[in-house]
């Protein structure tokens, strides 16, 4: 058996109760107003702990709340820009597709006119045309006439006659041929009288 072990066992408990001893002097001395006993202490001292540790607590779950509220505030905002956004790309987009097909409308309308102006500039060209070479045919008909270059212009259906001829009988005859032919208005002439034609 160890003898040293044995006779430092009873050294080691007189140590410990001293340090228990002045521990407990230690914490009376600190505050010698107050006449509460070291459990007493200790009981406060816990109760200081709890209370700071459940006030953490409510500060830590306010926090929390807190930002869950702002997460969702900025979730809702950026919904409500999206959607905003979305609504005045629809809005734009219907008003650049109305406003195309107004100008394809428009365009067509003008389109549309210009054909019908074209188709009737070339139809009244092709019956101005036809009375043209009409009255040349009823003037070549004409014995008196035939011999004698006389000019024909037809426009919008009004014949214009010049060039020379032989007297006023003749000036006249041209008149008549003109104005017999079917599609004339009226017939302009400017026939000069000259004999020698």
């Amino acid at each position: 058996m160890n003898t040293s072990h044995t006779k430092n066992t009873p050294l080691l408990r007189t140590a410990t109760l001293a340090a228990a001893v002045a521990l407990a002097l230690g914490l009376a001395a600190c505050d010698k107003n107050d006449d509460r006993t070291a459990g007493q202490k200790l009981d406060s001292a816990i109760a200081k702990t709890e209370a700071t540790a459940q006030d953490a607590k409510v500060k830590t779950e306010a926090a929390a709340h807190n930002a869950k509220v702002d997460m969702q505030d900025a979730a809702q905002e950026a919904r409500a820009k999206t959607e905003a956004a979305a609504h005045d790309a629809r809005v734009k987009t219907e008003e650049m597709t109305q406003e195309a097909r107004e100008k394809m409308h428009a365009t067509s309308e003008q389109t549309k006119a210009d054909t019908r102006e074209v188709t009737a500039n070339a139809k009244a060209a092709v019956e101005d045309a036809g009375i043209t070479a009409r009255v040349n045919a009823g003037l070549a008909k004409d014995s008196e006439l035939s011999a004698i270059r006389i000019d024909v212009d037809t426009k919008d259906h009004v014949v214009t006659l010049s060039g020379p001829v032989k007297n006023a009988v003749a000036k006249e005859r041209a008149t008549q041929i003109a104005q017999g032919v079917e599609g004339v208005t009226r017939v302009v002439n400017n026939l000069t009288i000259n004999p020698g034609a």
